[in-house]
């Protein structure tokens, strides 16, 4: 029986634990694997649902900040004594910064340890970790990346020979209820951070002014920024409590998407954002900015959605109103949008990675 090790932080609300969680089910399905699940970070937390095959690792002690080096060392300790243990064939960690941290853990081990990054691929990590991943990431045995865009970045940043294209998993929004009709809601979901605008995308919506709709923010605080403190005082300040609901993280997103009627992306900074996809699936039109990496190999412009040079508030707001205002449009890109998500599914991109990783066994 193969033994398949996946390395993360935690399982906490967030893109890449989604993709970690999609492919620990999907690995779990196989009865010839077994397969082990790592969580050693600072809060090593499970969210999202996992099966009840699959062998989760946790330390028993708390992270504590005010001793960070030695707990730090502790934690790495404890990674390579888990995988140790393990003697798994096949070790695959995601985390930009996480990464350094799993290579640096493992190293001496004759491993087949493949490595992925979940972010802007041109985002510099500061001087410290981009240094280390110069370092490190030639070392591992295959790194992934998500887009064809970040796979050229990555080509000339590392110059390694083993770098493979695989989008993410998008699951599949289907009801388990009856849900009569739309509502005229714009959605947007993301965890409430700077990079993803949701500031923006309320002065945008508020400026387009359709009393009749609503504007849902689906997402939690995170990257110690206080997020929900600084959206409630700007909806409070604008007068729009009536219209901008912020729900915080919730277990049920997948109602808010079937519900809605459209899915609008303010993010600046993605490595491939699964919202969007999962919004595609529950068939929302999108609109969303063309960041760097993600949207663009999602979104095909005017069919399944719009996608908006970054920054180009006027556009956006225009391509908005124009679904907000049009329902045989938001109804025809929907259903182009369902559509086309389907080489996203979970099985597909399940068996790329399982494919990927385990190919030098």
């Amino acid at each position: 029986m193969k033994r398949i090790c996946l390395i993360i932080p935690s399982l906490l609300p967030g893109g890449m634990e989604r993709v970690m969680s999609e492919l620990a089910g999907y690995f779990c399905q196989n009865p010839e694997v077994e397969v082990h699940l790592i969580l050693y970070g600072l809060d090593p937390t499970v969210f999202y649902p996992i099966p009840s095959n699959l062998v989760v690792h946790q330390p028993d002690w708390r992270f504590d900040n005010s001793k960070r080096m030695w707990h730090t060392m502790r934690r790495m300790w404890y990674l390579r004594k888990e995988v140790s243990l393990i003697k798994p064939e096949t070790v695959l960690s995601f985390g930009e910064y996480w990464n350094n941290f799993a290579l640096l853990a493992l190293i001496g081990l004759k491993l087949n340890v493949f490595v992925s990054d979940r972010c802007q691929p041109d985002k510099s990590l500061g001087n410290l970790h981009d240094w280390l991943r110069k370092i490190l990431y030639p070392r591992a045995t295959g790194i992934i990346a998500q887009t064809l865009i970040a796979k050229e970045i990555y080509l000339k940043q590392y110059h390694h020979s083993n770098i493979h294209v695989i989008g993410n998993p998008i699951r599949r929004i289907e009801s388990d209820f009856q849900v009569l009709s739309k509502e005229k809601i714009v959605l947007t979901v993301g965890r409430l951070i700077q990079t993803k605008h949701h500031d923006l995308l309320i002065d945008i919506f508020l400026k387009i002014n359709r009393p009749d709709w609503k504007l849902v923010i689906v997402g939690g605080d995170a990257l110690k920024e206080s997020g929900t403190e600084h959206l409630n005082r700007m909806i409070k300040e604008k007068g729009a409590g009536n219209c901008v609901i912020l729900t915080g993280n919730v277990s049920n997103v997948d109602e808010y998407y079937l519900k809605s009627s459209i899915f609008a992306f303010t993010s600046s900074s993605e490595g491939f954002p699964n919202v969007i996809g999962e919004a595609m699936s529950a068939e929302l039109p999108v609109v969303a900015f063309d960041c760097c990496a993600g949207p663009s190999d999602i979104i095909e412009h005017g069919r399944n959605g719009f996608l908006i040079p970054l920054f180009d508030i006027e556009m956006f707001q225009n391509k908005l109103d124009l679904l907000m205002q049009d329902e045989s449009l938001r109804n025809l890109m929907g259903k182009a949008a369902k559509e086309s998500i389907s080489h996203f599914s979970v099985d597909v991109i399940g068996r790329k990675y399982y494919e990927f990783i385990t190919s030098n066994l």
